[in-house]
């Protein structure tokens, strides 16, 4: 979540960073659609995207979003914690 002092992105910078996610090597290309995933296999995926942002924040990509995409990151590893949890995978 963007914090108060960081305008919104703008639909043309929203569509830059999907095209940046998409050819930065997510492997989005080799990824099975996500409502055809078991939810083993989803928690999964969302562990390596979770991955994946944190090596591009650590590599200083997007350093006006650092803050907010350090905290989505932190965000989801307690997401899939609960949902480990609640699995009984934990």
């Amino acid at each position: 979540m963007p914090s108060q002092s960081t305008p919104p992105p703008s639909p043309e910078g929203a569509a830059a960073t999907t095209e940046v996610w998409a050819s930065a090597g997510t492997g989005s290309q080799d990824r099975a659609d996500p409502q055809s995933l078991d939810t083993p296999q989803l928690l999964e995926q969302l562990r390596q995207d979770r991955l994946w942002l944190l090596r591009q924040i650590d590599a200083g990509q997007w350093p006006a979003w650092r803050l907010d995409l350090a905290a989505l990151e932190r965000e989801l590893g307690q997401l899939l914690e609960h949902a480990e949890d609640r699995l009984g995978q934990g």
